[in-house]
């Protein structure tokens, strides 16, 4: 699984808070529930965009049955499941004990726990056009054309994705996950538009426990590192470049009425103001989608 706490500590800082556990209700499990926090941190260390995410992990126990010594495997669940603190050991004692007492049901209901997260407020592009499932093919074959026709593409695959029963029928689209994966990895740097409404998509499926070996196989997470790196440099420069023609502008006022000057600098902050309300989306899909994939369900 890619892991956001690979990247460079400078630029994202990752912190676990809280913990509380409850059994699993028709599994013999455990449900860790914690909350993600994540920051992307500036050149000198200053929060840029952050993020909380709750998260949970399902530790199933395979081997817990009648004869079970339950103080034996909660000394191994604790020691194994580093967000379980030592000083929950007892906790974890009377929950499996009481796990271990609990009637199975017979419910032949499907016993698959998925966790969904509540997707981000995001439109994409407009398109005066409404995306449907039935011609997927033809949104694929859009993104091998121009950016401006990768972006439609991309944006109508968005529409589908963002409506979850349509996430089952996309992932048995090779064609289209892959072309995805290939357009943000070639051409993320020529489109911001581009780069986030692909994310996006990808976001939708990691915001499902069983499509995330989708994401990872695909190393969308270690491209998301990637590019908040690259943003937060282009932050920079921008910032750099801004502060150059400001200082422009108060040396030149004060010897000159010059009105250019002056209207080059408020287009030149009104462009970056337009420029960091799009980075800011990219960021913010971006680091959702890492935590998002930062939840491990792995079993115990």
């Amino acid at each position: 699984m890619d892991s956001f706490q690979t990247g460079d500590p400078r630029y994202l800082k990752r912190k676990v808070k809280g913990c509380t556990l409850d059994v699993h209700p028709t599994e013999r499990a455990l449900i860790v529930q914690y909350e993600v926090e994540a920051t992307v941190l500036g050149e000198l260390g200053i929060p840029m965009v952050g993020e909380r995410k709750e998260c949970q992990k399902i530790i199933r126990l395979k081997s817990l049955n009648a004869h079970t010594d339950t103080s034996s495997l909660a000394r191994k669940v604790v020691e194994e499941c580093r967000l379980i603190h030592s000083s929950k050991l007892l906790e974890v004692e009377q929950l499996l004990f009481y796990l271990q007492n609990r009637k199975q049901s017979n419910d032949n209901q499907e016993k698959k726990h998925i966790s969904s997260r509540e997707l981000k407020p995001y439109t994409g592009v407009e398109l005066d056009e409404e995306a449907s499932i039935n011609s997927i093919d033809e949104y694929v074959e859009l993104l091998y054309e121009d950016i401006q026709e990768k972006i439609r593409g991309a944006t109508l695959i968005f529409q589908l994705a963002r409506n979850p029963d349509n996430l089952e029928e996309l992932i048995q689209n090779e064609a289209a996950i892959g072309a995805l994966a290939r357009v943000l990895r070639e051409d993320w740097k020529q489109s911001v538009d581009l780069a986030t409404t692909i994310i996006y998509v990808f976001y939708c499926f990691s915001s499902f426990s069983q499509f995330h070996g989708l994401v990872t196989h695909f190393k969308i997470g270690a491209l998301c590192m990637n590019i908040i790196e690259h943003e937060l440099k282009r932050y920079d420069l921008w910032q750099d470049e801004l502060q150059k023609k400001k200082k422009a502008y108060i040396l030149f006022k004060k010897f000159s009425e010059n009105q250019n000057l002056k209207k080059e600098h408020e287009k030149s902050f009104r462009k970056y103001q337009s420029l960091l309300v799009k980075q800011e989306h990219l960021l913010r899909v971006a680091l959702g989608l890492l935590l998002n994939l930062a939840e491990d369900t792995r079993q115990s």
